[in-house]
C-alpha cells in the first residue's frame, strides 16, 4: 500500500524527522491560502500522486508570489501527469501539497528496503540526491553506500553517523542527520514499511538535514495492525479492477495480454504466466484466488477478467490441496454460467479429488478444454487464444 508525500511526511515527523512546513490542498483557493498561512515569500507547489519523477513532468513548481501559488496551483490540479513511472496515459491530480520554500545547499538520497538475501532492512544512501536511484546503481554504483541493520539493535549511532559522513554530511550537522537516519528506521520497523525513501535530503542553507520529499509503502500483509494507516488510502490513485478485487480477497492485478489466468497461490500464478509466455502467449493478468476459493468468488475472479477488452481465452490451473478440485469444478460450472462465458476457458486440475472434479467439468455441457499438466494446458490456451 501507498500513501501520499505529505501523509509520509506527517507519520515522519512523529519519529523526529524533519521536513519543511506544509499544507494539502484539493482546490486552487485552498493552495492560495496555504501559501499566505505559511508566510514567507517563496514557495512550492506540489502535485500529490502515487508515482515519481514529478518534478520532470511538471507536477513541482516554485512560486515567488501569491499570483504564481494560484497560476501554478491551477495548472497542476486536475491535469493528468506522466512521469517514468505512470506510465503514457499520465495520473490524474486531485491533490496538491503547498510547502514553505527552503534554501538548499546539498541534496542527498536516503533510502530503506528489506533485503531478502539478508534477511535485514537495508538502509541505502548518496551523495547524489535528486536523482533517480535506479540510475545512480547503474551509473555510478560507488556512490550508494548500504547499511545492513540488526533487527534486535536497530539502526546504532556509530552506523547512522558513518552513514552520514560517508555520503557528505558536514561535522555540525551529524548529530541532526543520526536522529533523523534513527527516527527513519524507527518509522520503518513499527508501520511495518516495505519501503522508505527520502529523495532529496537536503542540507539546508542552516545546516539544517531535513526530508524534502518522502515516500512510503506498507507490506499490506500487515496492514491489520495498522487501521490509522489503511485511513490514509487514496483510492483515487488505485485501479479500479484492483480495488474491487481487493473487496473479494482476490489477488489481481492486470497485464497487457489476452490470456486470462485463474490460480490458485501466488507461486503457482506465476508459474503459470511464465508457461504462456514459453508458449508464446502473453497473460492479461495475475490473479491468486487463494486457498479457499467458492463458486461466488469465482465468479467474481471471472468478471475481473472479462472486464479486459482484449481478452480472448481464460486459463484456470488449480492445485487442490485444501480447496478440493470437485468444490473448484462446481465453482467453475456456475461461475461460467452466471457471467455467460463467452472465451475460450482451458481448465487444469490437480490434487484431491481431481477425477470427481474433471468428471463434473465434463458433465457440465459447457465447453470446456480439460489440460492434463502445466504445459499442456498452456499450449492449449494459447492455441485457443490465436
Amino acid at each position: 500500500m501507498k500513501i501520499h508525500e505529505y501523509q509520509a511526511k506527517e507519520i515522519l515527523r512523529k519519529y523526529h524527522v524533519v521536513t519543511p512546513k506544509g499544507v494539502p490542498c484539493f482546490s486552487v483557493n485552498e493552495a492560495v491560502q496555504a501559501a499566505q498561512q505559511l508566510g514567507g515569500d517563496v514557495w512550492v507547489v506540489k502535485a500529490q500522486i502515487y508515482a515519481g519523477g514529478r518534478g520532470k513532468g511538471g507536477g513541482v513548481k516554485v512560486a515567488k508570489s501569491l499570483d504564481e501559488v494560484r497560476q501554478h496551483a491551477s495548472e497542476i490540479l486536475n491535469m493528468h501527469l506522466v512521469t517514468h513511472q505512470t506510465g503514457p496515459e499520465g495520473q490524474m491530480v486531485h491533490r496538491l501539497f503547498i510547502e514553505q520554500g527552503i534554501q538548499i545547499e546539498k541534496e542527498f538520497y536516503v533510502g530503506m528496503v528489506v533485503d531478502r538475501s539478508h534477511q535485514r532492512v537495508c538502509l541505502m544512501a548518496s551523495s547524489e540526491g535528486g536523482m533517480e536511484i535506479e540510475k545512480v546503481a547503474t551509473e555510478t554504483p560507488e556512490k550508494i553506500y548500504k547499511v545492513l541493520i540488526d533487527p534486535i539493535e536497530g539502526l546504532s549511532q556509530q552506523q547512522a553517523e558513518q552513514v552520514a559522513q560517508k555520503i557528505g554530511i558536514p561535522k555540525q550537522s551529524l548529530p541532526g542527520a543520526v536522529t533523523l537516519l534513527q527516527g527513519l528506521y524507527q518509522a520503518f520497523d513499527e508501520t511495518d514499511s516495505s519501503l522508505v525513501e527520502i529523495n532529496p535530503l537536503a542540507l539546508t542553507s542552516e545546516q539544517q538535514v531535513m526530508a524534502l520529499d518522502a515516500k512510503m509503502n506498507f507490506d499490506e500483509n500487515a496492514l491489520f495492525r495498522h487501521p490509522e494507516i489503511v485511513e490514509l488510502r487514496d483510492l483515487d490513485e488505485e485501479d479500479p479492477v484492483e480495488i474491487e478485487a481487493s473487496k473479494h480477497e482476490l489477488s489481481y492485478i492486470p497485464l497487457d495480454g489476452n490470456i486470462g489466468c485463474l490460480v490458485n497461490g501466488a507461486g503457482l500464478a506465476m508459474a503459470t504466466m511464465d508457461i504462456i509466455k514459453l508458449y508464446g502467449g502473453n497473460p492479461a493478468n495475475f490473479l491468486d484466488v487463494g486457498g479457499g476459493a467458492t463458486a461466488d468468488k469465482v465468479t467474481e475472479a471471472f468478471k475481473l477478467m472479462l472486464r479486459n477488452p482484449n481478452l480472448q481465452g481464460i486459463l484456470v490451473n488449480i492445485f487442490g490441496g485444501i480447496m478440493k478440485c470437485d468444490v473448484i469444478a462446481q465453482g467453475l460450472v456456475a461461475a461460467a454460467r452466471d457471467v455467460h462465458l463467452a472465451v475460450p476457458l482451458v481448465v487444469r486440475l490437480e490434487g484431491t479429488n481431481v477425477d470427481l472434479g474433471k468428471k463434473i467439468l465434463a458433465d457440465s455441457g459447457l465447453k470446456i478444454i480439460s489440460a492434463d499438466n502445466m504445459a499442456d494446458a498452456a499450449q492449449k490456451a494459447v492455441q485457443a487464444a490465436n
